[in-house]
């Protein structure tokens, strides 16, 4: 493979996870079930695992339904390997702003991030393009309530 090939998986990769948190922040989780292979999986372990297109269409709709829900997912320090030509693996930081209830027109109150982790992710080369396979939610950091 190519160090030009090498490159365009990455990039198409970087952006797999730059939609999924602009989907979720926005109001259209639901779209992030998309972004997975038809048997990708979601987990936040001991928290929730989601499985194949069904499972995510119907967790990322629940979040999407949360209209009192503001967030931002902001990722960073984005390291991927190419393993080849069909798969790669990744993991990115994350910082979660999150406020319940409120007025959208309004800017939300803040003290701190709600949670410092790091998204744990393998990738697949599809008919469609790239997907997510896996996604795995890690903490690092929560904020005491």
């Amino acid at each position: 493979m190519s160090p030009t090939e090498c490159l365009l998986i990455e990039r198409e990769c970087e952006r797999l996870v730059t939609a999924y948190c602009h989907y979720v922040d926005h109001g259209q989780a639901r779209r992030i079930a998309d972004l997975f292979t038809s048997d990708g999986v979601w987990t936040a372990p001991g928290v929730v695992t989601m499985t194949g297109t069904e499972e995510l269409q119907k967790g990322l709709g629940e979040r999407e339904a949360r209209t009192d829900r503001r967030s931002r997912h902001v990722c960073n320090n984005l390291l991927l390997d190419v393993l080849d030509e069909d798969t790669a693996e990744g993991v990115v930081y994350l910082v979660l702003y999150r406020h319940d209830g409120g007025d959208d027109e309004k800017p939300a109150p803040v003290e701190s991030p709600l949670m410092i982790g790091e998204y744990r992710d393998r990738f697949a080369r599809t008919s469609e393009g790239w997907r997510f396979s896996r996604r795995e939610v890690a903490v690092s950091f929560v904020r005491e309530r």
